[in-house]
């Protein structure tokens, strides 16, 4: 393909150690939510995040009714939406690390001249947080920082491709002209549904919940969502990105 013209990245997991923090705000009102409609079943962060890992809160809501049929009026559901946004910004402001290895290789990919732009499933305001608490804000400008529920008019979530198809077209780039990162099937869904070149990234199930976690999403990434190469370690990124280069 040549040299990539635009580094598209995901930030939760991927640039920023954000998920689990989210999960964890927002878990509360999710049992809240369920407990106003007679629901008897709850949830804990560790379910959340199995069942909902690169989901923004509004896709998850939109899953949780349909599982456990029942329908929340629009108003409410954005109420809960505002909710969570203000719950989840204020933890990762406080509490927001980067994925071991990422700062250094964004510096090394502005150095060598490549253009970079996030692309999240996630809320502008959550991802914005997360980028100027780890210090990797410098790297993206404010109108690079693409959001699948904020920047898109009615608001998606990945695996709906919308959002790269989006981020491509404000960027002036074609699809297979680009790569990106992903850390979850959701993410890597999404790049394979808009054309885009998506290297795997594993290596943060591992630090978070084990070797055997990482096999299993390895698995995924590789035959669910066709990703060209997996990431264990952000010191990989640079020879991977070669072979994507090198491919034809």
């Amino acid at each position: 393909m040549g040299k990539v013209k635009y580094i598209l990245l995901d930030c939760d997991n991927t640039l920023c150690l954000s998920e689990r923090l989210a999960f964890e705000a927002c878990t509360d009102l999710t049992n809240e939510l369920l407990e106003k409609y007679n629901i008897s079943e709850r949830y804990t962060v560790d379910d959340l995040l199995e069942a909902f890992v690169g989901q923004n809160f509004r896709g998850m809501m939109n899953g949780l009714q349909k599982k456990h049929n029942f329908e929340m009026p629009a108003d409410q559901l954005e109420e809960y939406v505002g909710k969570e946004l203000g719950a989840v910004t204020a933890k990762l402001k406080a509490k927001c690390q980067p994925c071991p290895g990422a700062p250094e290789e964004l510096e090394r990919l502005k150095q060598a001249g490549y253009p970079m732009s996030v692309v999240s499933t996630s809320a502008k305001p959550r991802v914005v947080a997360s980028l100027e608490k780890t210090g990797i804000d410098k790297y993206f400008p404010n109108e690079h920082v693409y959001s699948a529920a904020t920047s898109l008019d009615p608001p998606s979530s990945k695996p709906d491709p919308k959002i790269y198809l989006y981020a491509c077209e404000q960027l002036g780039v074609k699809p297979d002209e680009c790569v990106t990162v992903e850390d979850s099937k959701s993410g890597a869904t999404a790049a394979m549904r808009a054309g885009i070149p998506c290297i795997g990234y594993v290596g943060v199930y591992k630090l978070e919940d084990g070797e055997e976690k990482m096999k299993q999403m390895e698995k995924t990434l590789r035959e669910q969502c066709n990703c060209v190469e997996i990431m264990y370690d952000w010191k990989e990124f640079p020879e991977l990105l070669k072979k994507v280069e090198a491919r034809s």
